[in-house]
């Protein structure tokens, strides 16, 4: 348990976070949404500081992260809890462990310096901070990401967004990139299906990019919820607006937890959004969560040349010389 960062202290010894957007008003023994802050006599802690749940080596496009050191490994960790309440979450046993289980907080204590070295013992050259909301564990995230770069370890967030400026700024010098789910284009999306508001995840995709931070974004298409011609070509417009290189992930949705009704995306879906983001501006469309060897490779946006080819999690060719591409000479956006 540690002290948290980021809330201020209210009349009555209650406390407001700012960690995250939904700024939290937490009374003396209670908790925020993410279940894993609380408020003990005016002071608040952090409950899954090290309490790792899960610590594995991934490849780096199972994050998905393609245009960071591709086909390399990434040490990935998470503990209990999110900010979200996604009602098709595919880790909802350790997203919301602490509500499914009386409040309580499992995980094995891990120190950031047992990290870094785990991750430097599997040949990770980066550590993903995902599975769940990493904004829930960033006390913990923000020490080992600056012992990580001081090894020469990059770090990577896997994020819905929700996280809060002040946040944001204060982990950016750390931080080597993020994938963020932009899961929708409509408040209604947000509000019914996630408990949350679409606009600050927008604006932390903006800052995150500001900042200097490589981003990559991703959308699961659900039949019925978000896979209308109109609100693809929202999202694809409003990254092209940002930065046409940032990589648009476009993935497919299997019903699972509270979301059973739909059924699993079409392909020719994913194809549709595929061609919107083309079409809109966005030089990098990637198909996820099929086998799809066209939608998965990197193209060069200038020429056409395929230089990087992959199948599921694996990178079968990479014909980058120094980031550029061997046909035309073309920078190609990333950190390679």
């Amino acid at each position: 348990m540690e002290t948290a960062r980021f809330y201020r202290v209210l009349d009555e010894d209650k406390v407001q976070c700012y960690l995250c957007p939904h700024h939290c008003r937490i009374t003396p023994g209670k908790r925020g949404i993410c279940r894993v802050r609380e408020n003990r006599a005016g002071t608040l802690y952090t409950l899954n500081y090290g309490r790792l749940i899960s610590g594995n080596i991934d490849p780096i496009e199972k994050k998905p992260i393609f245009h960071l050191l591709p086909g390399s490994l990434s040490y990935s960790i998470a503990t209990v809890g999110c900010n979200f309440r996604c009602l098709h979450c595919q880790n909802y046993e350790i997203s919301q462990y602490p509500a499914l289980h009386n409040n309580e907080i499992a995980g094995i204590l891990h120190t950031p310096a047992e990290v870094v070295a785990a991750a430097q013992a599997g040949s990770c050259r980066s550590i993903s901070y995902t599975y769940v909301e990493p904004t829930i564990f960033y006390e913990f995230a923000f020490d080992t990401a600056q012992l990580a770069r001081k090894a020469g370890v990059r770090n990577i967030f896997v994020s819905n967004g929700y996280i809060g400026p002040e946040a944001t700024r204060e982990i950016a010098p750390w931080l080597d990139a993020i994938n963020i789910d932009l899961k929708a284009f409509s408040q209604r999306f947000y509000h019914e299906v996630c408990g949350a508001h679409l606009q600050p995840v927008l604006d932390t995709i903006i800052l995150m990019k500001e900042l200097g931070i490589w981003v990559e974004v991703t959308t699961l298409i659900i039949p019925g919820w978000n896979d209308s011609t109109e609100e693809l070509t929202e999202i694809a417009r409003f990254l092209v607006a940002i930065d046409p290189h940032i990589p648009w992930h476009v993935s497919r949705f299997w019903p699972t937890y509270k979301m059973m009704g739909p059924h699993p995306t079409p392909p020719e879906t994913l194809h549709r959004a595929r061609e919107i983001g083309r079409a809109s501006g966005l030089h990098h469309v990637y198909v996820g969560n099929i086998h799809d060897n066209e939608g998965e490779n990197t193209t060069c946006p200038n020429c056409g040349t395929t230089l990087i080819t992959r199948l599921g999690f694996g990178v079968g060719s990479n014909q980058l010389i120094k980031g550029h591409c061997p046909q035309c000479d073309t920078e190609i956006a990333g950190r390679w």
